[in-house]
């Protein structure tokens, strides 16, 4: 009963934990999301003020070309703080003043844009010098740092209850542990018992076997019951014990499906093309005699066919068009080589051409030396020196470290249009 009472323990604070940890990770997951909005809020009011600046001191329209971009994201930004803020958290309180503020200020910089453009430029640069931008955006830093530390602060304090869940599981296992290895103990102990009793009974047995037959028939009828209580009970230990095992496997596998929050899914999905992307190694590898290395040519097309399915499910509608000579690579400079060449594709058909369909195409072919280029280019918009770069920046991340595994660069090279991206890395054979 005390071995089932503990395991009873065991069982309630795990489920009790795994839920409280489940809600934990939902109210850490809003407040980064919260957190992340606030950022981008502050990071597109300050490119769209550099955008208007840079247009009123110089005049020059290209300045412009990030300005309404920033505009529309920093109102959408404003608004998911609306939405994903509680109506009893703090920061609820500063949204009115700090909607109030991001309004003024895109209407201070539509404004000055509009003088400009007017060829009043005396105007333009007189509203410029009043500071009034400034004042605004020096007041929406207050508002939106204050959100950022709200959100920190709960996150923080998440994070704290739930090590001191952990903590308490824990120390609640280790009793528990204790309490059913004392219940094995005492029970084996007894089994040891019962085992002694039978080797004295045993003895008595084989002293009176010829002059007291009646009393060995009693003795041994009461020897073999003897045994057979052995027997149950060691059969009874062995089954309490395999339910145990059973029972932590259980609650391992309960702890593994507790973890089905939306928004972590949704933020593993693009992870999931870039598995994809390394799976595909393996499958090549198992296809093939050589384990050794990768036969490109097959692998990125396989890899690219799959990829444009998948950006065309999301609404892209470039064409990508493969060109592959036949090269091998080994296989770990495969996997770099086929994670960069994903995320340059994707990066092609997020951004090259806004406006409308247009072509991506993949190069792969043979230098000297042992060598071998592969390029992805474009005909779209092409990469401006000073626009602000798209995204959360992290696919750049990941093509600057795969080419570093290659020991190896990319260079983007503009065109009129289009972009070109280019590696050039040793081949199998080099």
């Amino acid at each position: 009963m005390i071995g089932f009472l503990a395991l009873i323990v065991i069982v309630s604070t795990n489920i009790w934990l795994v839920e409280r940890g489940s809600k934990l990770f939902e109210q850490s997951a809003l407040q980064r999301t919260i957190r992340i909005a606030a950022v981008e809020l502050r990071d597109h009011l300050r490119t769209a003020e550099s955008s208007q600046r840079g247009y009123l001191l110089t005049g020059n329209e290209i300045y412009l070309a990030p300005f309404d971009t920033a505009k529309t994201q920093a109102r959408q930004e404003l608004d998911d703080l609306g939405r994903l803020m509680a109506p009893d958290s703090p920061g609820r309180a500063m949204l009115p003043q700090l909607s109030q503020a991001v309004g003024e200020k895109i209407a201070e910089m539509d404004n000055s844009i509009a003088l400009k453009s007017a060829s009043r430029d005396a105007d333009a640069l007189a509203m410029l010098q009043l500071n009034r931008g400034k004042t605004l955006m020096d007041e929406i830093n207050v508002f939106l740092y204050g959100a950022i530390l709200i959100a920190d602060e709960n996150a923080t304090l998440n994070s704290t209850e739930q090590q001191r869940n952990a903590s308490l599981l824990r120390w609640i296992s280790a009793v528990a542990a204790v309490v059913i290895t004392l219940v094995v103990l005492v029970v084996a102990f007894t089994v040891y018992l019962n085992r002694q009793d039978l080797k004295r009974a045993r003895d008595e047995v084989r002293e009176i076997n010829l002059t007291l037959e009646e009393r060995v028939k009693t003795r041994t009828a009461d020897l073999v019951m003897a045994w057979e209580r052995a027997e149950i009970l060691l059969t009874e230990v062995n089954h309490r014990v395999a339910n145990s095992l059973q029972l932590v496997g259980v609650l391992v596998q309960m702890q593994m499906r507790a973890v089905t929050d939306t928004s972590a899914r949704d933020a593993l999905r693009e992870t999931g093309s870039r598995i994809n992307a390394i799976s595909l190694i393996h499958k090549s590898l198992y296809t093939s005699k050589d384990v050794t290395n990768v036969a490109l040519d097959d692998y990125l097309g396989a890899m690219l066919a799959n990829l444009e399915t998948a950006m065309k499910k999301d609404g892209h509608t470039a064409i990508l068009k493969c060109y592959l000579e036949p090269i091998s690579l080994r296989t770990d400079a495969s996997v770099s080589l086929g994670v960069a060449v994903q995320e340059l594709v994707t990066n092609a058909f997020k951004y090259a051409y806004p406006d409308g369909p247009g072509e991506v195409r993949v190069r792969l072919k043979r230098l000297s030396d042992g060598k071998a280029e592969l390029t992805v280019e474009d005909d779209g918009v092409g990469m401006a020196p000073s626009a602000t770069q798209a995204g959360t920046g992290l696919g750049s991340k990941i093509i600057q470290t795969m080419a570093s595994a290659l020991k190896t660069h990319v260079e983007y090279i503009n065109r009129t249009p289009g972009t070109v991206a280019r590696l050039v890395l040793a081949t199998a054979n080099a």
